[in-house]
């Protein structure tokens, strides 16, 4: 197995959203906030290669929105998805599954793209993967999370015939070395990568640790659904993390990519801070 980082590009948002009920004081130290109180974030995507497959992991939030969309977030920093994934030799064709985590349009933005006057899968020949639960949270969403499920993003992927569900439990393989951890504090079954690399188990967090400054236990975001569903996750998943020496994969965070786990005093918090190409 061969794991690659893909970088598609940094946006903002508001940091008081980001670290929910945890004071500006404290958040502001570590990711300061702009004169609009808005941070930058990474999504900062992963490709792994096993088996004769070339599993892309969430895509992003492409560049089919209009002008007003993107507005709102600031996008910045060189980086895409497309390129990223040339940089590291391999061409959209290439790819053989996407496994989006969930289908907040930061996650999914990629997976379609614009071909003339139709959305198309930007992949034409991967299968995609959710699972049932959350699509059906997603095609039929709630007023607070509407804004994040984008029928653009979501319904060719339905249409393409490319959809897929992922049907297995929690902690089920999706394919040798690569389970799935299902939680739903933030929103409905995300699914979050657990992939065995180089002798260690990584973590890929999505948005139940959006960032290595979420580790503390109270740091939950503002935008999840079931805010006390994400402590109890977090701190089941923390605390086997720990135990079992695992790395941590961060989607949002801006400087930092990836870390080992320490117990402290004051709770688990990051040891070593290293990429999946020097670890």
């Amino acid at each position: 197995m061969q794991l690659h980082t893909i970088d598609t590009g940094l946006f903002k948002l508001d940091g008081g959203a980001m670290h929910g009920v945890v004071p500006k004081s404290l958040w502001n130290k570590l990711n300061p906030a702009d004169e609009h109180n808005l941070c930058s974030w990474a999504m900062r995507c992963m490709l792994v290669e096993t088996d004769g497959r070339l599993i892309l992991i969430d895509t992003g939030i492409g560049d089919k929105q209009d002008e007003k969309f993107f507005g709102h977030y600031y996008l910045h920093g060189n980086a895409s998805l497309l390129g990223s994934i040339k940089a590291k030799g391999y061409s959209p064709e290439d790819i053989t599954d996407v496994f989006l985590t969930h289908m907040h349009f930061d996650h999914v933005g990629g997976a379609v793209k614009r071909a003339g006057d139709q959305l198309v899968p930007t992949f034409k020949n991967a299968t995609y993967w959710s699972n049932a639960n959350h699509w059906d949270w997603a095609v039929n969403p709630n007023d607070r999370e509407k804004a994040s499920f984008l029928k653009d993003n979501i319904l060719p992927l339905q249409e393409s015939g490319q959809l897929r569900f992922f049907e297995g439990a929690d902690g089920d393989e999706f394919v040798p070395g690569f389970k799935v951890r299902l939680v739903n504090g933030h929103t409905e079954s995300m699914m979050l990568p657990q992939i065995e690399y180089k002798g260690k188990t990584i973590l890929y967090c999505a948005d139940l640790l959006p960032s290595m400054h979420h580790l503390p236990l109270p740091w939950v975001m503002a935008y999840d659904t079931r805010p006390l569903e994400t402590l109890k996750e977090k701190k089941i998943l923390l605390d086997e993390a720990v135990a079992n020496d695992w790395l941590l994969y961060f989607e949002h965070d801006a400087t930092n990519e990836l870390c080992s786990l320490q117990q402290t005093d004051r709770g688990i918090r990051s040891g070593t801070i290293m990429t999946l190409e020097n670890m």
